[in-house]
């Protein structure tokens, strides 16, 4: 008698969840469902937009802690870190051999297939950062062919041909000030589903006032945050919530520490080489108060 195969499930986002990311909970379904769809997401916006903390969120919310693994990309990172590769290790007899060593993702296939019932999710922090045509390899067609198999980079003779699980979603993010999404080509938007979080837009809109009321703090902040992004032109600069989200800013003195430490310097980035511009003149805090208190 044949035992059928267990399967696994994506759950639903529930009312909690939504709360705690200050949300609305239709947002985190279609999310959700997207996922369902198609097995791998990315969320991308500009800085402090909240990106990373809502794929962590969501990803130990479906697949529960003991199940998610984080990886960040970066210019060096390479197949042989994410994967598989062969790494030197110490001989009995002194000498360096080198032998072949899973990375993050391989392990956490691993697991999924030992585990069909359960869901695995990979975080992918800064996916644009990366090389991806690199790290990925093979593994590139796998994400789009879940069905199929192929051989590994460094498979042997002997190796069963590698497929990649049903159970294993990715969740990626995308910082838009340090890479335009124009610029991602057409093999990854075809195999991910993208998401954006701007802070003109919602859910990001109203994060910010969601969570200074729900902490009881003045909407004052959320008024210059917004005054701030109407003077920025580049929308892919603009400035998300998280920065505005801490305690601290909303103790004495801590508003105008975020802003001259945090703020002014992402804009002085922006606006590198450009000796035109006043920066306290148009992004300043005293300049934006100012502005709110006069209508100006």
């Amino acid at each position: 008698m044949l035992v059928p195969t267990p399967e696994f499930s994506i759950v639903d986002p529930d009312q909690e969840l939504a709360d705690s990311l200050h949300v609305d909970l239709d947002w985190l379904a279609r999310c959700t469902d997207l996922l369902r769809d198609r097995p791998q997401l990315i969320f991308y916006g500009p800085p402090g937009t909240g990106k990373t903390y809502i794929a962590k969120t969501l990803a130990r919310h479906l697949a529960g802690p003991d199940n998610v693994t984080i990886v960040q990309f970066h210019p060096a990172y390479s197949y042989e870190d994410f994967f598989e590769g062969f790494r030197p290790t110490p001989r009995s007899d002194g000498q360096v051999g080198f032998e072949l060593k899973p990375g993050p993702m391989r392990r956490l296939t691993d697991r999924a297939r030992t585990h069909p019932d359960q869901l695995f999710v990979l975080v992918v922090d800064e996916i644009n950062r990366g090389n991806l045509a690199k790290i990925f390899g093979e593994l590139y067609f796998l994400l789009e062919y879940r069905d199929e198999a192929i051989d590994l980079m460094y498979s042997t003779d002997k190796a069963e041909p590698f497929t990649l699980p049903r159970n294993v979603v990715i969740i990626g993010t995308m910082n838009t000030a340090d890479r335009s999404i124009a610029l991602v080509d057409t093999a990854m938007r075809r195999r991910f589903g993208f998401i954006p979080l701007h802070p003109a837009q919602e859910p990001t809109k109203s994060v910010l006032r969601r969570w200074l009321s729900a902490r009881k703090y003045p909407q004052r902040v959320a008024d210059l945050h917004l005054a701030l992004n109407a003077a920025i032109d580049d929308p892919d600069f603009q400035i998300g919530p998280s920065y505005f989200m801490r305690p601290a800013v909303h103790s004495d003195g801590g508003l105008a520490q975020v802003w001259d430490s945090a703020i002014i310097p992402l804009l002085e980035e922006f606006h590198f080489g450009d000796r035109t511009v006043d920066l306290d003149a148009r992004y300043g805090l005293a300049a934006l108060e100012k502005s709110l208190t006069t209508g100006e």
